[in-house]
């Protein structure tokens, strides 16, 4: 395990950030797309790299997933199209509402919550699609926070064909563990008394999808303890095999209510031998916090991408001269 002190993370940040690039706004571009897994047009935020219209040259992606209650423009409010500008990658700002990136096990009034199916079909297809994009496992990372660090895990973890590196910051991580054990010990899970707003929120700007209780599926997103664990990390990083692993980095507060949970998911990783990057410094559950991070992770997952590339690119050099023996 590697903690990752703020003196360190500070550091590193102000060589991928100079001053020059400090002053630029960078262009973030809001693209619409349809998804027939949720039954709805959906939006993203794009940061493309600078020299993307210049030429032909294919991109490594980054999936970035916003936490519950917030949506696809949060990221970008974080700097981190300013920490794009310094790394070869096209980054990728997705929505799902507070859907936690499941396909819902129930939905009501005929609404369709296949947000799994949203995110690693309709998106990454759409994206691979429509941008020159390395469309493989290894130019392909996923992070996220919050709700996001779940997904961001979660998903990587069941796909793991699909992503080389995965990540999650502040990460609420037990959310499946969490919701099992309380099915499986006969208590229903706990709905929130609080009433969503239904006052549309005019930075989204998705039509019948910009309040919160628009974003609020109808139903309940797992059925049985058994749901649970398909779509828990806790669980799933187990059943990978350690050589199809990607590349694990997550981070957490100290001063986060989710360190705990973080910490446990740190003991099942060490227990079982399976490789990880942690960092642990002063932080809350907060913007500021992420801001601070979400840089360095960046630049972490960026660099395992192209190492994979470039082992990749490796393979088929000697498969090229084997065959010309």
């Amino acid at each position: 395990m590697c903690r990752l002190r703020s003196l360190c993370i500070a550091g590193m940040l102000a060589l991928l950030l100079p001053l020059s690039l400090q002053a630029q706004q960078p262009n973030v571009k809001t693209v619409s797309f349809k998804s027939d897994s949720v039954g709805r047009t959906m939006k993203y935020n794009l940061v493309l790299p600078a020299r993307y219209e210049q030429g032909t040259e294919r991109y490594p992606v980054l999936y970035l997933l916003h936490g519950l209650t917030s949506n696809y423009t949060a990221w970008a409010l974080m700097k981190v199209p300013e920490y794009a500008q310094t790394m070869n990658v096209i980054v990728i700002m997705p929505d799902v509402g507070n859907s936690w990136y499941v396909n819902w096990a129930k939905s009501e009034e005929g609404q369709k919550n296949q947000w799994e199916d949203a995110i690693i079909q309709d998106l990454i297809n759409h994206v691979d699609s429509t941008y020159r994009t390395i469309a493989r496992r290894e130019g392909r990372a996923i992070n996220g926070l919050s709700m996001g660090g779940y997904g961001g895990m979660m998903l990587g973890l069941k796909h793991p064909d699909m992503f080389c590196s995965i990540g999650s910051h502040s990460g609420a991580l037990a959310f499946a563990k969490s919701y099992g054990e309380r099915l499986r010990s006969g208590n229903e899970q706990a709905k929130s008394t609080r009433i969503p707003s239904d006052a549309p929120n005019p930075r989204i700007g998705i039509e019948g999808f910009s309040s919160q209780k628009e974003r609020t599926p109808l139903g309940v997103c797992f059925a049985t303890a058994e749901d649970c664990d398909e779509y828990d990390p806790f669980k799933l990083v187990l059943k990978v095999p350690k050589d199809k692993l990607p590349h694990i980095y997550f981070d957490c507060g100290t001063e986060d209510r989710l360190i705990a949970s973080n910490l446990e998911f740190v003991k099942v990783l060490t227990d079982n031998k399976i490789p990880f990057t942690f960092g642990e410094s002063a932080g809350g559950h907060l913007p500021p916090y992420w801001t601070r991070e979400v840089g360095y992770s960046m630049a972490m997952q960026c660099a395992q991408m192209q190492r994979e590339m470039a082992k990749k690119a490796g393979e088929g050099d000697a498969k090229k001269g084997e065959a010309t023996k």
